[in-house]
Order: structure tokens, then sequence, then C-alpha cells
């Protein structure tokens, strides 16, 4: 049973909403929505790495915090409410270098005003690489 507000959301649609925002300026495309999860993909490349060459930690707490917020976002309907990151952590446990790295999250709470979510993400060669967990609040809309 599908988690989603609007249950026929796509991935055009959700790549749409990233124009203009940081998702976009480093290259998140969403690759899949499932019944309750939500894929992406980043690049690892000049805008992600870190001066060592390797995948900066700060770019993996990005696809993961926009990943989540995004999925946060779906859940709930945004004519009433909005959601905001309220707390993220990030275990770094693989460099990458080149390539792209693939997230996926998942929810672990879906409450009436937190969401958490956990995200994985991984290299292109299925090697762990990062563990993130997001809490959201979920805020009613100012009239």
């Amino acid at each position: 049973m599908s988690i989603w507000f609007n249950k026929s959301i796509t991935v055009a649609e959700l790549q749409a909403l990233s124009k203009g925002t940081m998702g976009e300026h480093i290259g998140i495309e969403f690759t899949e929505i499932g019944e309750n999860f939500l894929k992406a993909k980043m690049p690892v490349d000049h805008r992600t790495k870190q001066p060592y060459g390797l995948l900066h930690g700060g770019a993996s707490a990005s696809l993961a915090e926009t990943m989540g917020s995004v999925a946060s976002a779906l859940v709930i309907d945004n004519t009433v409410s909005i959601c905001v990151g309220l707390e993220i952590n990030a275990n770094h446990i693989r460099g990458v270098k080149e390539g792209f790295v693939y997230g996926t999250a998942i929810p672990l709470h879906i409450g009436s005003s937190t969401h958490v979510w956990e995200i994985k993400i991984y290299s292109e060669q299925e090697k762990l690489v990062c563990v993130s967990r997001l809490t959201v609040s979920i805020l009613k809309k100012k009239a």
C-alpha cells in the first residue's frame, strides 16, 4: 500500500520540483518512486568532491536531506501542512572518487507531527557509502 498522498506522482514531476534548488545545483536526480521508498542518484564530480578527490560528506548529507525532505513532502497534504528538516546525521562508511552514488529513503516513522527517514547511499559497485537518518517536523500552514 502506497504511503504517498498523491498516489499518481511521477519521477518527472519530482525532478521538476528541484528546479532552482541545491539539489539541481549538485546534480541530484530522482530515479524511482516505490510504494514506500524514494530513490535518487548524485554524481561524484567537481560539485560534490572535497579536496582529496573523494565524495564530500556534506554532499552525501545533502543527498540524504533532499531525499528525506521530498519524501515527507510527498506523504503530507501540502495544502494544509509543510515539512522542514529538524535533525540529520550521517555516518560516512566508504569513500567514492568518481561516477555516481545512489540513495534510497525509507520511512522509519510517519507520524502526524514528525517523520523519521533512513537514507542509505551506495556506490556504483553497490558498496555502502553512507547511512543517514533525517527527522522532519510537520507544521500546519499559517493562514
